[in-house]
């Protein structure tokens, strides 16, 4: 059961139900109907990672039916597990950059089968839990610099857009490149806009930049239905027969992690899942900081309500988001719909986790989420997650140098992966330069040597 701490707002115990005591909802000043409503308004705010995750897990080979279940299954288990363990109104699912960064830079580039991802995701997972529980965040977390912590989220945003950019037929590989064989030419340049499939995904993200603009709740996900029944209107989308269904199988990927366990020992593999504990750590301690305090639930001294059991549930969530078939699973940054329309407890987590669990009935609508129509929504997600630029010093070159090179290395070689490791080997360098090696925590040091191996035996 949830912590309790002393409130001044608490009704006397025996006036309240078990739910409103369970909750602390009359201590928070809220009540069953606004946390339900909270709870629906998130859902619709990430129910785009439904049919989004699908798809791009589905480059990296994996079957997208069972991948759908999965992420349904991750979004529902973790979004709980945070409702009833920690009493917060945050939701969960696969997230966005760490889906891209298992596909297209895990999978594809460093050709690693997916099954061996799934275990380096769970992996890291357990890690997490064990940093949540022995309190060894704090050091991880002040040993990298805020500017650098940045940068990977502003430059995963990007990579995202240029994914979403590709799809679209928006920027398409240069085929004077191409012919020359690399000799010439831009390597990226502008697609046909003229082609009915690339005229859809504009149109999908004018729709969704409209909803944005008008701060419609869910705007991405309603940009996504619009966009799927403009194709079907425009004849480029086959119109499914059915609507609702029975789920799909979730065997192709259920406990596909823990037969390739032993393919775990490479450093290679060791890259792979401290970049997804790197990625995740960040991104979820920002994501609970803001939220939290959005609902005004954050303690004096900033730390976060009920200690490490919001830590604890989302390495939970990523463990068995890992073990049913999917990548990291994450807190949302769009749990902030729900708070801004009243959530304040873990009851709307909870309203959110059943949604999910009666979107699994929707799965013939994977059929008309194709590439052009999730091209926008990568965009814009790509927008938001751009926004720490403006948290970075430019001015002071120690930090502006490796934030740089860490932001736009990761679309330019298409790896997460290679931002990440550049930007941690430039800082420590840059910081030496600069007279501060002092300044510098010995853990950066330590992975600047990793990096550097890496670097040195691991990219061809």
């Amino acid at each position: 059961m949830p912590e309790r701490t002393t409130s001044t707002t608490s009704k006397d115990p025996s006036t309240t139900s078990g739910l409103d005591r369970y909750f602390r909802m009359s201590e928070r000043r809220s009540d069953p109907r606004t946390e339900s409503i909270a709870g629906a308004t998130t859902f619709l705010a990430m129910a785009y990672i439904v049919f989004v995750n699908p798809g791009i897990l589905a480059d990296a080979g994996m079957d997208p039916g069972a991948v759908f279940v999965a992420t349904c299954l991750a979004a529902a288990l973790g979004t709980l597990v945070m409702g009833l363990y920690a009493n917060l109104p945050i939701a969960q699912a696969p997230g966005m950059g760490l889906n891209a960064f298992f596909a297209y830079t895990v999978v594809l580039t460093f050709g690693i089968p997916w099954e061996t991802a799934l275990a380096g995701t769970f992996v890291s997972g357990l890690l997490f839990l064990i940093l949540a529980v022995t309190g060894v965040r704090g050091a991880i977390i002040n040993a990298i610099p805020y500017q650098l912590k940045m940068a990977v989220g502003a430059g995963i945003g990007l990579f995202i857009a240029f994914i979403g950019l590709k799809a679209a037929g928006i920027v398409v590989p240069d085929q004077t490149t191409i012919d020359s064989g690399g000799a010439a030419g831009t390597v990226v340049t502008l697609g046909d806009l003229g082609a009915s499939t690339t005229l859809l995904a504009i149109f999908g993200l004018l729709v969704t930049g409209f909803f944005l603009m008008r701060g419609l709740r869910g705007a991405v996900f309603y940009g996504i239905l619009a966009t799927a029944i403009g194709g079907m209107v425009a004849g480029l989308i086959d119109v499914p027969s059915s609507v609702v269904s029975a789920p799909p199988s979730l065997a192709p990927t259920f406990g596909a992690a823990f037969g390739a366990f032993s393919e775990l020992f490479t450093l290679e593999m060791a890259l792979v899942v401290f970049t997804m504990l790197f990625v995740d750590f960040f991104d979820t301690a920002g994501t609970l900081i803001a939220v939290t305090n959005q609902a005004g639930l954050l303690e004096k001294d900033g730390s976060l309500p009920g200690g490490n059991r919001p830590l604890v549930s989302d390495a939970i969530a990523t463990m068995g988001g890992a073990t049913l078939g999917t990548s990291t699973t994450t807190s949302y940054i769009e749990s902030a719909a729900g708070v801004g329309s009243g959530g304040r407890t873990g009851f709307s987590s909870v309203v959110t986790a059943g949604l999910f669990l009666l979107a699994l009935l929707f799965s013939p609508l994977l059929g008309v989420i194709t590439a052009e129509v999730t091209a926008a929504a990568l965009i814009v997600v790509g927008v938001m997650m751009a926004r720490g630029l403006g948290e970075i010093e430019w001015t002071r070159m120690e930090y502006a140098i490796p934030a740089f090179v860490t932001v736009i290395a990761m679309p330019l070689t298409y790896s997460i992966a290679n931002g990440i490791a550049l930007g941690l080997v430039l800082f420590p360098l840059m910081m030496v330069f600069k007279g501060r090696a002092k300044d510098v925590h010995p853990i950066m040091y330590g992975l600047v040597v990793v990096f550097l191996v890496f670097f040195v035996f691991l990219i061809e």
